[in-house]
């Protein structure tokens, strides 16, 4: 379809920013990056995460995608915490504790805490998901050690206060808002394609993280099924308008290859859309 059939059929109020807010960071070498041997024209040399959360505003409604960790959590993993996620949204004019919709992309711990950041969002998760951290699998330390229990205990609570609302598969969450499940990192990862005025942009999460992972088709090592991680390389890449329209969830070199949305935002939000 046409970008401007895309815009007849969804609206003009469907098209949406997008940004992503860096909030931690953590130094390692590259072959921690890559699910066996470093690839060959790769130097064994530093390559970092940098950690996301990610906006969409399009005019009042406002979803947020992932909610990070918070510095006691990135003390107990060995992370450098840099901001609070919930600073960085007040920062291009998003209130957390009114946000109403928070997307989960998984339920790993850098994904899903800060708990007491959004207090009235419903919170859009898989149904393979919520499965996965509170089923058999994690008997398994493997399995297990990207979860914390307090993140997965507040989950449950939410459902039990009716804030969870389960996706099964593909989803449309708001015109121009689609969920994609992809798995293979996370039995339940899914990931967000997003309208935007350069057209079809597709937020990875951990479908990716690292350019470099996608671009030479090999998993980051935490995997829950190694070839859905490069399934999912294609699904991106089929839903994106290019792949410059994929963002990985982990690269620092977001930050380079987008803008900040204001001078005083450099090397902490990239403005995405």
């Amino acid at each position: 379809m046409s970008a401007e059939a895309v815009k007849e059929t969804l609206g003009k109020d469907a098209v949406w920013e997008v940004y992503a807010i860096r909030y931690a960071h953590h130094s390692r070498p590259a072959h921690e990056n890559f699910l066996g041997p470093l690839p060959p024209d790769l130097h064994d040399g530093p390559m970092p995460l940098d950690y996301y959360i990610w906006a969409v505003k399009s005019g009042g409604r406002v979803f947020v995608l992932d909610t990070g960790f918070d510095e006691a959590m990135a003390r107990k993993r060995k992370r450098d915490f840099l901001h609070c996620p919930g600073d960085g949204l007040k920062m291009i004019g998003i209130e957390p504790s009114r946000v109403p919709d928070v997307i989960l992309s998984h339920m790993h711990y850098d994904h899903c805490g800060n708990h007491g950041l959004f207090p009235h969002a419903r919170f859009h998760v898989q149904d393979r998901e919520m499965m996965f951290s509170t089923g058999r699998w994690m008997c398994h330390p493997h399995l297990r050690m990207p979860f914390d229990e307090e993140d997965v205990v507040a989950m449950v609570r939410r459902l039990f206060a009716g804030r969870l609302v389960f996706h099964d598969g593909d989803d449309e969450i708001a015109p121009g808002l689609t969920v994609h499940h992809v798995g293979g990192h996370s039995m339940g990862l899914q990931m967000l394609r997003v309208w935007t005025r350069r057209g079809w942009v597709v937020l990875a999460a951990d479908a990716t993280h690292l350019y470099a992972n996608l671009e030479r088709g090999i998993p980051y090592p935490i995997v829950y099924n190694a070839a859905d991680v490069i399934e999912g390389y294609k699904r991106a890449y089929a839903l994106a308008d290019s792949p410059d329209h994929v963002i990985p969830g982990h690269d620092p070199l977001v930050l380079e290859r987008y803008p900040a949305p204001s001078p005083e935002l450099k090397g902490w939000v990239a403005r995405l859309d």
